[in-house]
């Protein structure tokens, strides 16, 4: 039941065998396949097997005649709309030319035939067939290419949610290990210049000096430590939750930058599973880094509210702007990172910038 690009085919139906032949022998020099059918019933199976270019139909013909077998393949879905050529005698009237143009004739040819008339009409559904067979090929091969993209980029997503997942397992397992292992070493160590500053000699004042410049730097190493774990992971995340962790993440950008940070947050708690909670905190905490790395910016205003199913994160700053070039550009990794965090949820990220006033950076994310 397949078409045939290559090799069109025209059904010719007529229950006179001599103009049957007649018809393949008109038709023999060009570049199609002549299928013939005695009469309505088997004209009907033809259609039923094989699509045609155009269909030769026969008037009067004993039984079902043309016009009945006309209605018939109009009322086929995958036949509605194939050309049929209604080949008649010279005696008919106006109203049997009407009522075949009412069956779904596109066209009358009156015996006898004149072969150049019939040979143009014919090549001219011919081509408009191939044409078509070679569109649907066309549409074939794009709805193919499209589901086999659409397939590659559900697994991209699932992978990149798989990433995400083990890296920040990564981190979480890393920062344990360094709060545990060595602040406990760091702590030792505390102890330990402790005891022997307390018995050093009273005039040993540059051994205690020393003394208490180790237990300074030990100090520091420790404060280092924190930071380091806190950047990985913020145990304020899982203690407290996101809106608390976003204000604590506020607090300290502003400490570390010195660019004053303002805060907008719910009054009560958003409910989110862990994988967005960790999303958003790690896209704010990347796009604060943007700001502080790029922007050039005095002041930055961090925003967080639920919208109905999904919670928005907006994070906007008075800096020097970034033109829609450059956010788009694959340079951009800071917002490449967020747009890569948003994929596996179905999320948006919008950047609005104007050279000389601020960037605003809009993150949508559906909240299950």
């Amino acid at each position: 039941m397949s078409s045939r690009s290559e090799e069109a085919s025209v059904l010719a139906v007529d229950d006179d065998p001599h103009s049957l032949t007649a018809l393949q022998g008109l038709l023999g020099d060009m570049p199609l396949r002549v299928v013939a059918a005695r009469s309505g019933e088997e004209a009907l199976r033809c259609v039923l097997k094989e699509d045609f270019a155009v269909i030769l139909l026969d008037a009067r013909m004993p039984g079902m005649d043309g016009f009945e077998v006309a209605r018939l393949i109009r009322e086929r879905e995958r036949s509605r709309h194939t050309p049929i050529i209604f080949l008649t005698g010279a005696y008919e009237d106006t109203s049997s030319i009407t009522r075949g143009y009412e069956a779904g004739a596109v066209d009358y040819i009156v015996k006898p035939l004149t072969p150049e008339i019939l040979k143009s009409k014919i090549a001219v559904f011919v081509d408009l067939f191939r044409k078509n067979a070679a569109l649907l090929q066309e549409i074939k091969e794009r709805t193919a290419a499209e589901s086999h993209l659409k397939a590659s980029e559900e697994n991209l997503r699932a992978l990149a949610a798989h990433l995400q997942s083990v890296r920040e397992e990564e981190w979480t397992r890393i920062a344990r290990e360094f709060h545990d292992q060595l602040g406990q070493e760091l702590t030792a160590l505390k102890m330990d210049a402790s005891w022997i500053a307390s018995r050093l000699p009273r005039n040993s004042r540059a051994l205690r000096e020393r003394a208490e410049a180790m237990s300074e730097q030990i100090d520091a190493t420790m404060q280092s430590v924190r930071q380091i774990v806190s950047r990985l992971r913020a145990d304020v995340l899982d203690q407290l939750g996101l809106v608390a962790a976003l204000e604590w993440q506020a607090d300290e950008f502003q400490r570390r930058s010195g660019i004053r940070c303002s805060v907008t947050l719910p009054s009560e708690a958003v409910e989110l599973d862990p994988a967005r909670s960790t999303a958003l905190f790690r896209i704010c905490q990347e796009l604060l880094t943007n700001v502080a790395r790029h922007a050039n910016a005095t002041r930055v205003d961090v925003a967080m509210r639920p919208e109905g199913g999904r919670v928005v994160l907006a994070v906007e700053d008075n800096g020097r702007g970034i033109d829609g070039e450059a956010a788009a550009s694959p340079k951009s990794l800071g917002l490449m990172g967020v747009r890569e965090r948003v994929l596996p949820f179905g999320g948006r990220v919008d950047v609005n910038g104007a050279q000389g006033r601020g960037t605003l950076v809009r993150v949508t994310l559906p909240r299950d």
